[in-house]
């Protein structure tokens, strides 16, 4: 089994912010790591984790050794039009690398031969679900004149603001290079929400759609969240639209103040219940 194969085994495996299986990787590489979490070598400790903490760990892990199959995982994004990338690949984004807890691998679907442009020419448009009008034709227009100028727009394919980034970027683009990628929460099997499916595909012309997690992954609260620091680390610059005091598009920016990137926010229409608050970006 080589490291590609390992990794993919991983992103079924572990969560993405599974602390102790993040540093039986860092400790020991992706192979050592799946071998000792799947019972494969007799579990020890390392200086990051103790046996107690690693005992509990494979249990946790234990329900999910029998459905690892990540040769068939492969073959599905081949299938689909995609694959997976590593770190150290030629077209691994090297942003991911600011992450402390960067991705095992990156799944993805659509034209990889426009491949992921580096933070400087990216941009993270996000904000709201159920955004306003104002909201809406801001992130229009700043989408479409990013697009024009070849800045890709990075989003997350939900609906409200993410959804008119995505848009918008696909009407401004020049047909040079990715106009936008959407970050998914789940496998790239199904396009979440089903109901941007169209633009899913759309978004697949020339760019990309990308997740941590493997095919079949289904979305969940805690995901979405982990999602959002792959969106930070894209882009060189995250903007908040429009979102609510504890809204997931806030929780994008505080991971770009991680990982000193530069934040921007768009103040909300002053009748609007869901505008960003300043305060919390500085």
């Amino acid at each position: 089994m080589n490291d590609r194969i390992a990794r993919a085994a991983l992103t079924r495996l572990f969560e993405p912010g599974d602390r102790v299986g993040r540093a039986l990787v860092g400790r020991l590489g992706a192979y050592a790591a799946l071998r000792l979490a799947t019972g494969a070598q007799p579990a020890h400790a390392v200086p990051e984790a103790t046996v107690e903490e690693i005992s509990e760990a494979l249990k946790r892990w234990a329900p999910r050794v029998p459905d690892l199959d990540p040769e068939k995982d492969l073959a599905t994004m081949e299938r689909l039009g995609g694959g997976f990338l590593i770190p150290g690949d030629e077209r691994w984004p090297e942003g991911l690398d600011d992450l402390p807890d960067a991705p095992y691998g990156l799944w993805y679907r659509g034209n990889i031969d426009n491949g992921i442009p580096a933070p400087s020419k990216c941009v993270a448009l996000t904000g709201s679900r159920d955004s306003t009008s104002y909201g809406a034709s801001v992130t229009g227009d700043m989408a479409y004149g990013l697009a024009q100028r070849g800045i890709c727009v990075i989003s997350g394919l939900a609906y409200g603001i993410d959804a008119h980034a995505h848009r918008a970027a696909l009407a401004g683009s020049k047909g040079e290079g990715a106009a936008t990628l959407a970050v998914l929460a789940g496998g790239l099997d199904r396009d979440y929400p089903s109901g941007n499916a169209d633009l899913a595909a759309a978004i697949r012309g020339n760019g990309l759609t990308l997740s941590e997690l493997p095919p079949g992954s289904a979305p969940t609260r805690y995901r979405f969240l982990q999602r959002n620091r792959i969106i930070a680390a894209l882009a060189g610059v995250t903007c908040v639209v429009e979102a609510r005091w504890r809204s997931g598009a806030l929780n994008t920016a505080h991971h770009a103040e991680t990982i000193a990137r530069h934040v921007a926010a768009v103040p909300g229409s002053v009748h609007s219940v869901i505008c960003v608050l300043s305060t919390v970006l500085r």
